[in-house]
């Protein structure tokens, strides 16, 4: 079968594109990690469903939970119902409960699964909220519905909060109040305004050092029921400060998806164990699932320079996928799973396959063949050859 296909380039001209990449090698399904590792997982939208696919959520669920099969069978834990899920873009909060039910019933059936929760206050419009303590109430009614399914909490930031909230304080008393009550260690998510804007001076404040030393205070007034803190501010300089100033046993989850390979393979630095790598929580693991397993088991065995090896020419995928505006990264990560077969077709929730141009997603087939993430090089180049002539750029 071929794997050559007409591309446009950056300046829009076709060009003849041979595919030169080799799929990275499956690690074996009983790899051992020394990393925790959690890919946030997309959903695959029902395309059959009658209704407004701009304005109602219809997921097809057999084939949205067999990608989180899939992610176990790799040694991947899976961060559910976040924002690479489309949570806030498009994902309301009835069907990501429903998610986070049908997941957890899954993950029980699978010896050493590893599943946490994105729980939000995303039911309530930031429009409608007026007090502090409406936002605690959204908090609680969703951690309240995701701890009776015994699931674990990722208390992900509220759009709400940045809305009512008048200084560091109000964010400290909200967190105070949700931290008291849980009852097993959760996973905080620090999400930066490339992610959402909705969400800019997170933490009561424009200084991101000031909003940092909140954080911390927040962390270590309830060291005991943080797991670990996902950031995501596209900023290594901070992560790592950040991450070497935490509690023993609070963890550093990267969710850098422009550094996380350097993150993850840590400087060595530092008191504590804890400060001298990060975890991970990362929305491109979704998309370099395989490549990701095998690196972190090479790191697990040792060998650095094959970490580095497999993961290296994924930054350069992952920084297209990821690239302003940030917040349509989805479109990317649901086109691979396109490409390589987890699901049969190309629609998103919210009609976000439309998100990215041409040239855009030309450029992440280029990427994904160099970093050997195509885990099917025909079946890839038969379908992004399907994808261009539809977009108006004919096939040989």
């Amino acid at each position: 079968m071929t794997t050559s296909l007409q591309l446009p380039g950056s300046t829009g001209k076709i060009e003849h594109y041979t595919l030169q990449g080799d799929p990275i090698r499956r690690p074996p399904g009983n790899a051992a990690f020394n990393r925790v590792a959690y890919s946030a997982a997309h959903v695959v939208a029902d395309p059959l469903a009658a209704g407004n696919p701009w304005t109602e959520c219809h997921i097809d669920w057999d084939t949205t939970i067999a990608y989180r099969r899939h992610l176990w069978s790799l040694g991947l834990g899976v961060a559910e119902a976040m924002d690479t899920a489309q949570r806030g873009m498009g994902l309301d909060w009835a069907t990501s409960l429903e998610l986070i039910r049908r997941s957890l019933d899954a993950a029980r059936d699978i010896p050493g699964a590893r599943i946490a929760s994105g729980c939000g206050t995303d039911h309530l419009d930031p429009s409608q909220a007026r007090s502090v303590d409406d936002v605690i109430h959204a908090y609680e009614t969703q951690a309240d519905a995701i701890e009776a399914l015994n699931g674990r909490l990722i208390l992900m930031a509220s759009r709400a909060l940045v809305r009512v909230a008048r200084s560091p304080d109000d964010y400290v008393r909200v967190y105070d109040r949700i931290l008291s009550q849980v009852k097993e260690p959760v996973i905080l998510h620090w999400l930066g305004d490339m992610f959402d804007p909705q969400l800019k001076n997170y933490w009561g404040d424009e200084d991101l050092s000031k909003a940092t030393d909140t954080v911390l205070a927040v962390i270590a007034n309830h060291a005991g029921k943080v797991d670990g803190i996902k950031i995501s501010l596209l900023d290594k300089t901070r992560e790592i400060d950040l991450r070497r100033r935490l509690p023993a046993h609070v963890r550093m989850y990267t969710g850098d998806d422009f550094n996380y390979a350097e993150l993850i393979a840590g400087d060595g630095e530092g008191d504590l164990p804890n400060h001298r790598y990060s975890d991970a929580l990362l929305g491109i693991f979704d998309a370099i699932a395989p490549a990701a397993s095998a690196a972190l088991a090479a790191l697990a065995a040792g060998d650095i320079q094959q970490f580095k090896k497999i993961l290296a020419p994924t930054v350069p995928l992952s920084r297209h996928i990821f690239a302003a505006p940030t917040r349509f990264y989805k479109t990317g990560v649901v086109c691979m799973a396109w490409l390589n077969g987890h699901q049969n077709h190309f629609c998103m929730v919210g009609g976000q396959q439309s998100a990215r141009s041409t040239l855009h997603m030309a450029e992440l087939f280029r990427l994904a063949d160099r970093a050997g993430v195509l885990e099917s090089p025909e079946l890839a180049t038969r379908r992004m050859r399907q994808w261009l002539e539809i977009h108006g750029i004919p096939q040989d």
